[in-house]
C-alpha cells in the first residue's frame, strides 16, 4: 500500500447525489454536524439544483459545488481527484455505480456507498480491489441501513464473549418504517438477476485468498419460531450475512469457528406467513419486465416518506451470541433506517475515515474492518443505541 498525499486536494469530502432524497437528508445532517473548517462539497449532474440545495444548507456559502455525471466518466475521474473521501447516493449501483469505484481506486480516494446489491460489491472486488491496495484507497460498501447495525452490531457482540473459542451470532431484526425507493429498486435488481449475482459470487469466490487456520459462514437459515427473542425468525436474504462475514474473515476476534444467522423477527404468525408471500410473489413478479417495470414505477429512487412519517419510524435489531460456554443479548436501534439514520450512518462513516484515528487497511474492507470502534462511538454519540440486554 502506498497512500497518496490527499491533504493537499481542495476538499476534504464530497456527498455525489446529493439532491436526491437521502442525498440531501445527508447534506443537511453534514451541515449541522461536520466540525468547523471541514471542506466538502455537494456533487451532481444538475449545477442549478445543487446551488439550490447548497443555499438552504445552515453555513451553505462555505459549501462547494461540483458537476459530475454518471455518464461522463472524466467528470468522475475529475471529481475523485478532487476530494479525500466521496461518499455516493446514487444507485442502482449495479448500473450506475463502477465508474465512480474505478475512479477512487485509481485516485487513491476514499470510497462510501449506499449499496445493499451483493453483485455490485462482488464485481467491485474482483475489478478494483488490488488497484486500490496499490493506492491505499479504502472501499467501504453499504455505510447504511444496509449494513452498518448490523455488521457493527455483530461486532460488538463478538467483543461481550470469549476470545479464542468458536463463536454464533443470530440477528433479528424488527422495524416500523417505510421502505426506501433505493432498497426498492436494489431489491426488484437483486431478483431479476439472480444467475448475475450467482455468477459474481463465484468469481469472487475464486479470487479472495483463503485464512488458513479459521471458518467462517453465514448460511441462509430456515424459518422456525426463535424463543430466545419469542418470535417468528424468517431468513432475510440480503447484504448483510455477507458483509458480516467479509469482517469475520478479516478480524482475528469473531474467533477460529464462526458463523452467522440474519433473520426478520415477527411475533404473529399469520404477518410471518404474509411476508414470506409477499416475498415469493415479488420475487416471481421481478421476473417478468411489465410487472418489474411497473413496480419500479410504484416506488422510485430519490423519492421517500414526510418528515412525520419518518419520525414515527423505528429499527431494533437483536443479537444472541454465543460462545466459550457464555450466551450474550444485545441490541442495536434507532430511528427512521431507510432514510434518517442511513443519512446519519453514511455521514459519520465519511467522517470517521476523515477525522478518526483508525487501523491501516486499504481495498475493499467493511465497516467492522475499517471503521470498527471510532464508527460504533460515533454512531452512539448521534442517538443510535448498542446494548447489552442479558448475560448468561
Amino acid at each position: 500500500m502506498s497512500r497518496p498525499n490527499t491533504a493537499d486536494r481542495p476538499y476534504d469530502l464530497v456527498l455525489f447525489g446529493a439532491t436526491g432524497f437521502v442525498g440531501t437528508l445527508t447534506a443537511e445532517y453534514l451541515a449541522a454536524h461536520a466540525p468547523e473548517g471541514l471542506r466538502w462539497a455537494v456533487a451532481g449532474r444538475s449545477t442549478s439544483r445543487l446551488r439550490e440545495l447548497r443555499d438552504r444548507l445552515p453555513g451553505g456559502d462555505r459549501v462547494g459545488v461540483l458537476r459530475a455525471d454518471v455518464a461522463d466518466p472524466a467528470s468522475l475521474r475529475a471529481l475523485a481527484g478532487h476530494a479525500r473521501v466521496v461518499a455516493t447516493t446514487v444507485g442502482p449501483y449495479v448500473t450506475y455505480g463502477e465508474e465512480l469505484v474505478a475512479a477512487c481506486a485509481d485516485a487513491g480516494t476514499d470510497y462510501l456507498d449506499l449499496t445493499g446489491e451483493p453483485e455490485f460489491v462482488d464485481l467491485m472486488y474482483v475489478r478494483h480491489d488490488a488497484r486500490a491496495r496499490e493506492t491505499g484507497a479504502r472501499l467501504v460498501h453499504a455505510c447504511g441501513f444496509d449494513s452498518v447495525p448490523h455488521d457493527l452490531g455483530v461486532y460488538y457482540t463478538v467483543r461481550q464473549l470469549p476470545e479464542d473459542v468458536p463463536v454464533t451470532v443470530d440477528g433479528f431484526v424488527t422495524a416500523d418504517a417505510a421502505f426506501s425507493g433505493g432498497t426498492f429498486a436494489s431489491a426488484l435488481g437483486q431478483f431479476a438477476r439472480g444467475r448475475q449475482m450467482a455468477a459474481a459470487a463465484r468469481d469472487r469466490a475464486r479470487h479472495e485468498p483463503r485464512v488458513p487456520g479459521r471458518r467462517t459462514a453465514a448460511p441462509l437459515g430456515a424459518p422456525r419460531f426463535a424463543p430466545e427473542v419469542g418470535a417468528w425468525a424468517l431468513p432475510l436474504p440480503t447484504i448483510d450475512p455477507q458483509v458480516v462475514r467479509r469482517s469475520a474473515r478479516a478480524l482475528p476476534r469473531y474467533g477460529p469457528d464462526f458463523r452467522y444467522r440474519h433473520y426478520a423477527a415477527v411475533r404473529r404468525l399469520p404477518v410471518a406467513l404474509g411476508g414470506v408471500a409477499a416475498v415469493g410473489a415479488l420475487a416471481v413478479a421481478a421476473q417478468v419486465p411489465p410487472a418489474r417495470r411497473l413496480l419500479s414505477d410504484r416506488l422510485r429512487p430519490g423519492t421517500g416518506p414526510s418528515a412525520e412519517r419518518r419520525a414515527r419510524s423505528w429499527f431494533s435489531i437483536r443479537f444472541v451470541g454465543e460462545g466459550g460456554g457464555r450466551r450474550v443479548y444485545t441490541e442495536v436501534s434507532g430511528g427512521d433506517p431507510g432514510y434518517d439514520e442511513t443519512a446519519k450512518i453514511l455521514a459519520e462513516a465519511a467522517l470517521a475515515l476523515l477525522l478518526d484515528d483508525l487501523p491501516p487497511t486499504s481495498g475493499q474492507v467493511t465497516t467492522a474492518v475499517a471503521m470498527g470502534d471510532a464508527l460504533t462511538e460515533r454512531l452512539v454519540r448521534a442517538g443510535i443505541r448498542f446494548r447489552v440486554a442479558a448475560r448468561r
